[in-house]
């Protein structure tokens, strides 16, 4: 059984995670009407893989003998000033991800729930994956820097990520 302190925590990364796949779908729109479809693709299987870490949670929260309860929204940015902009935004929302989850290992620390502890493993362990992504990604944009061509293999380069990814999700 989860306590009300942990299930209240475990909702509100579920809201994250609906946040950040709504995030990342905004970011995929954005791109698509820019022409950027290497980027579309590669955003909107973010935002899949965030849906999918959202579940992942409810099923938890459910199974444990908590109510896993779907909230409200914050409706994301649909503008952004270019795609290094966009790039360096999902990083920041990575990052705010990153701490989210370990305030939760915390709470769970705080409590004694070694079960929830040992489940959250698997978002820390995926946190660190999707900071580095993303670093890698910004390391990237900054080489090009102006450069179109540049622009052109990148957008095509990242959709290549994207189907790599796609066959990977949990």
């Amino acid at each position: 059984m989860l306590s009300k302190n942990i299930e209240y925590a475990l909702n509100k990364q579920i809201r994250i995670e609906a946040e950040s796949s709504q995030t990342y779908l905004s970011m995929a729109c954005w791109a698509e009407v820019n022409g950027l479809e290497g980027i579309s693709t590669f955003m909107n299987a973010q935002s899949d893989e965030e849906r999918q870490h959202m579940l992942k949670l409810i099923k938890y929260v459910n199974d444990r003998g908590g109510h896993a309860k779907i909230s409200e929204l914050n409706a994301p940015k649909t503008e952004f000033d270019n795609f290094k902009n966009m790039f360096e935004l999902l990083y920041k929302h990575e990052l705010f991800v990153s701490e989210s989850i370990n305030e939760l290992v915390r709470i769970t620390f705080e409590e004694k729930d070694y079960s929830t502890h040992n489940f959250l493993q698997w978002y820390v362990a995926e946190q660190i994956e999707e900071e580095s992504q993303a670093k890698t990604i910004l390391d990237k944009i900054n080489l090009i820097g102006d450069d179109k061509g540049g622009l052109y293999l990148f957008d095509r380069d990242i959709q290549m990520i994207a189907s790599a990814n796609s066959k990977t999700i949990v």
